[in-house]
């Protein structure tokens, strides 16, 4: 989504110095909204049949939830621990990452377009920044707030800045050609730590 979402402002502003978030914003919803309802229609007779009264309440929350994009908050707030045994009975607990999503649709939009406006130099500078403050947040919260720290947009800034990180460097023709050598390395290292998870992840 960093990626995409900062790829389809970026072109858009170099090529009109203008960006429309009215068309922005619709096609994100029409992308969205009717695999989401799609999901949720199917659901429901299947729930209706085998939850019990309380399973279906809380199925009937996420729904409305959900389709307002806060799900996360709602999944927070309500304690649901995600791959937890009693989240089998929340079909719709993976749409926390939809809601996500969304917000960063919302947020992120408007600051690029700010930046690029009034300081266009400093595209870097802010993808960058945003990245430091998420991760930094991110790694305070993992120890003392470990749902809030799973469910939010603000500690998952960092990941998504990552994608936009790559889209500016992919768009900047110059820099992407200065930086051959570095992308090189950087692959390499992706590459041995994407192994290197292999031999040290376990349950621990």
């Amino acid at each position: 989504s960093g990626y995409l979402i900062t790829s389809i402002i970026y072109k858009e502003l170099m090529l009109t110095n203008n960006f429309s978030f009215s068309y922005f914003y619709e096609r994100r919803i029409r992308r969205i909204v009717p695999p989401l309802i799609f999901v949720i229609i199917s659901i429901l007779p299947v729930a209706w049949y085998y939850f019990l009264p309380f399973s279906f309440t809380e199925l009937s929350n996420s729904i409305i939830y959900s389709l307002s994009f806060i799900s996360n908050f709602y999944f927070h707030f309500s304690g649901q621990d995600y791959g937890a045994p009693n989240s089998l009975y929340l079909p719709l607990l993976h749409t926390w990452s939809l809601s996500v999503e969304e917000q960063f649709y919302i947020i992120f939009p408007i600051l690029f377009f700010l930046v690029f406006k009034f300081s266009k130099k400093n595209l870097f500078n802010f993808v960058i920044l945003v990245f430091i403050i998420s991760l930094i947040i991110s790694q305070i919260g993992s120890k003392d707030f470990e749902s809030l720290n799973f469910y939010s947009i603000h500690t998952r800034a960092w990941e998504l800045m990552i994608g936009s990180f790559a889209a500016l460097v992919n768009y900047n023709q110059t820099l992407r050609i200065k930086n051959k050598l570095f992308s090189n390395i950087i692959l390499l290292v992706s590459i041995f730590f994407i192994l290197m998870s292999f031999l040290f992840f376990n349950k621990n």
